[in-house]
């Protein structure tokens, strides 16, 4: 394949025949843009793509990677090209790249760094990657509460630049504990004869470093935080968590819901191979034919009654597909909320029985609605009863099953966006057509 095509897939706009040209083009981008281009290419050629990659820049693509293809990517590189991959990152991205490699080359890849960023990495990588530990930057500037904002400013004029989303300088004792932050708005604007205990704010809150990734992205959503100081269980301060990290946690996460309703993986890759693809799919597609042999099953107690009136199976999907539709609606909101943190014991019973409120009222409008259709479509006053009485039983089962079915999950240790649209299906399928035809073998035939 000519280079100018494959390039294609990265910028339209280029028609370069020569590969020199293809690769300054594509290092004329930023690494977010490269990571991007890198996404949206079939797997195929990403690493062709990854190999035109300029080394100074490869550090920064590689952490703007999604999980799956920085996995793709790292497992054909030996210790010694991972170690100059992550040289002038930040510690927290070195060690989300380290986590993507095989755990036996990672001491190779640390024995080539230097001595301290070899201890600030191994403190990082004791801790589980979804936890603040494991996400933390342990690259802070501390500064003591005795000296004052003139000799705060003198010392800081020793660094090159401040990192990004910075906004507090934290505040410590000599034992390392910390005490509480150092807002730089303040101290650019105190007098230099002041002290840094004069202008301490130590209600700051501060994140311990076992909670997890989750807890993490939530406290800085409610407390509206730029920045969060990350201390162990006797509050001594080990880094600190910026808010770009949290977004990273709020995407992903959404990520994951999104892609678990339908039982996908979160890492799912837009371009993966067939090959890899298909397996990745038909563990689902199998539950779901599980599923479907149950509801089937359900109707084929019935099979007597529907050889009888050939009216009962135009109307059985309807049954069905609206308890579905009502069930994924209760059950997206119950997801949303447990994932939000809103959902607790206390108020599981006042959502239960909201959602069971609005499956009565809806049932018993769209019952309504339904059996006029059906008293006027089939010309069957009767059908038209169990029609609508098929419905209200369905739809209040939806409510029920979606409010209910999550919080029991969740209560399992289960993932409740992977497992409760498939459970909620049954449910509703189950009960629409029992109750439907239930109701039919002994009203009509």
């Amino acid at each position: 394949m000519q280079f100018e095509n494959l390039l294609a897939y990265l910028e339209g706009s280029i028609n370069s025949e020569s590969i020199d040209s293809v690769k300054k083009s594509l290092n004329s981008l930023s690494p977010q843009e490269i990571a991007h281009q890198v996404e949206s290419t079939p797997s195929k050629f990403r690493q062709i793509i990854w190999s035109l990659v300029d080394p100074d820049t490869s550090g920064e693509v590689m952490h703007d990677l999604s999980d799956e293809i920085q996995n793709e990517i790292l497992e054909d590189m030996d210790a010694s090209s991972v170690a100059l991959l992550t040289s002038g990152l930040d510690i927290d991205e070195v060690v989300d790249i380290l986590q993507h490699i095989p755990e036996q080359i990672i001491p190779t890849v640390l024995n080539q760094m230097s001595k301290q960023d070899r201890k600030r990495i191994e403190e990082v990588l004791t801790y589980p990657e979804d936890t603040a530990g494991g996400m933390m930057n342990p690259d802070v500037i501390t500064v003591r509460p005795d000296i004052t904002v003139k000799i705060v400013l003198r010392y800081l004029r020793r660094f090159e630049s401040i990192p990004s989303n910075y906004d507090n300088i934290f505040v410590v004792d000599r034992s390392d504990k910390f005490i509480g932050t150092l807002p730089i708005n303040k101290l650019l604007t105190s007098s230099s004869s002041k002290t840094i205990d004069q202008l301490i704010e130590r209600d700051y809150k501060v994140i311990n470093a076992n909670i997890s990734d989750s807890d993490v992205a939530m406290t800085f959503k409610i407390f509206n935080l730029v920045s969060a100081p990350v201390v162990d269980d006797d509050n001594n301060l080990l880094g600190q968590i910026t808010v770009d990290d949290a977004v990273d946690i709020i995407v992903d996460d959404a990520d994951h819901s999104l892609l678990a309703l339908s039982g996908l993986s979160d890492t799912e890759d837009t371009f993966l191979s067939v090959r890899k693809t298909a397996p990745k799919r038909s563990l689902w597609l199998g539950l779901n034919l599980i599923t479907a042999i149950i509801a089937s099953s359900a109707i084929d107690i019935f099979r007597d009654t529907l050889e009888q009136l050939v009216a009962l199976a135009v109307l059985m999907p309807i049954v069905a597909s609206m308890g579905g539709v009502a069930g994924s609606q209760t059950l997206t909101v119950v997801i949303r909320g447990i994932a939000l943190g809103q959902v607790e014991k206390k108020n599981i019973k006042w959502l239960f029985s909201k959602e069971f409120a609005v499956g009565a009222i809806n049932g018993l409008c769209f019952s309504l609605v339904t059996g006029l259709v059906v008293a006027f479509w089939f010309d069957n006053p009767m059908l038209a009863v169990i029609m609508a009485s098929a419905m209200v039983f369905n739809l209040l089962a939806a409510a029920i099953a979606g409010t209910l079915i999550p919080i029991i999950l969740k209560a399992l240790n289960a993932d409740p966006a992977v497992a409760g649209s498939v459970v909620l299906t049954t449910v509703t399928d189950v009960v629409g057509f029992v109750s439907f035809l239930g109701l039919s073998s002994i009203l009509l035939v």
